[in-house]
């Protein structure tokens, strides 16, 4: 059986049994010359095509048609299939976790219209950019300004699974002949499923060979993390709400996951209902306290709540915590701000856990992503 075969075999039976996207499509009457394996991401695939087509599958049902500079238009395409040509511009990019994908990919260029205001992006050439008026704010992704999309020339709108609560703004986008990429990297079930993403926006700029580049800089991180083994230490990811109650990450969500492959052990194991897409449960201090006061190491979420510059300024959202046993010993630590905005490196910030589980962070106030607090 040729390796192709093979390829397209297999890619079918993963796709049947476990809600994969499927590839294997002919195009102008040719199989794909190739299928991107991938070693995590599960919610997409990229088919390569001998004469330079790529098709990118989601696993929703999407699916695109990348179309090379003066390169015919394919005949009999299925129904549903979305054609993109290249080179693609002028892209609106509402989906916040996808920027840091670009911007390491070296495509800021390639987006025009953001779904985010200056002040709310992190990352810092994409505040940079919108700050040199390379890349406009052109509304918010469940009002965006279609004027403004239409003046620009917008190719291509890229969103989050949020809109799914404003699909007429997709099907209005799509109306006006504006093509509606929605990203599906929050629903990887691995961690570094969410970063594998970067190979699938690489296809559209033809930048694979960098791509895979930074994907193995991150799998090596995980590696390296995952080579120690268990560490045995306990840890919790909270932030506490303007009302007093706490909110905790759910158990089996990213955040839980990427603690678990650093070495430690979230705490609330089994918080949470799985068939909920919420990533977060609210629970009252007392049920916080009981769960959590002895940690060994507490993460305060900055990302949402803010950064807070002490132990002393923490301990004023609750008196409480002075009890805890990773208040005692100074192991807390706070995420930095650009934590959720940066998928790119999350293999990093696995590391980076790794190190405050083992005890090889003792010596530092910062890590990347996190700095602790005295």
């Amino acid at each position: 059986m040729n390796h192709w075969y093979k390829e397209i075999f297999f890619a079918l039976i993963l796709g049947i049994f476990c809600n994969l996207p499927v590839s294997g499509m002919q195009i102008n009457g040719q199989e794909p010359a190739r299928i991107l394996p991938l070693d995590y991401a599960e919610k997409f695939s990229v088919d390569y095509y001998e004469n330079g087509y790529k098709l990118l599958t989601v696993s929703d049902g999407q699916q695109f048609l990348l179309i090379p500079p003066e390169t015919e238009i394919p005949e009999d395409l299925p129904t549903g299939i979305v054609l993109l040509q290249q080179p693609l511009e002028n892209i609106y990019l509402a989906a916040t976790a996808v920027m840091c994908l670009f911007d390491a990919l070296d495509e800021l260029d390639s987006i025009r219209l953001s779904g985010s205001k200056e002040d709310n992006w992190y990352i810092e050439n994409a505040r940079q950019a919108m700050q040199d008026g390379r890349i406009i704010y052109a509304g918010k992704y469940s009002e965006p300004d279609y004027e403004l999309l239409l003046e620009n020339r917008c190719s291509l709108a890229i969103e989050s699974q949020m809109i799914g609560h404003a699909s007429e703004v997709k099907d209005k986008l799509e109306e006006l002949g504006i093509p509606v990429l929605v990203d599906l990297s929050s629903s990887e079930p691995h961690p570094l499923g969410r970063t594998e993403w970067i190979r699938f926006y690489a296809a559209l700029f033809d930048k694979e060979k960098t791509a895979d580049k930074l994907f193995q800089e991150q799998k090596d991180y995980l590696n390296k993390a995952l080579s120690s083994g268990n560490t045995g230490k306990t840890a919790v990811f909270f932030h506490i709400s303007s009302s007093g109650k706490v909110v905790v990450r759910k158990s089996g969500d990213y955040v839980s996951k990427m603690i678990d492959l650093a070495g430690g052990k979230y705490v609330f194991d089994s918080i949470g209902d799985p068939e909920k897409s919420t990533s977060t449960v609210t629970i009252d201090m007392e049920t916080f306290f009981a769960g959590a006061k002895d940690a060994d190491v507490i993460i305060y979420n900055s990302t949402i709540a803010g950064e807070v510059s002490s132990i002393a300024e923490l301990l004023m959202k609750s008196d409480l915590l002075s009890e805890f046993k990773a208040v005692g010993s100074g192991n807390v630590w706070c995420t930095s701000q650009n934590m959720y905005q940066d998928t790119t490196n999350l293999g990093q910030m696995i590391q980076s856990l790794h190190l405050i589980f083992t005890g090889e962070a003792d010596d530092f106030d910062e890590l990347p992503y996190f700095y602790r607090l005295r």
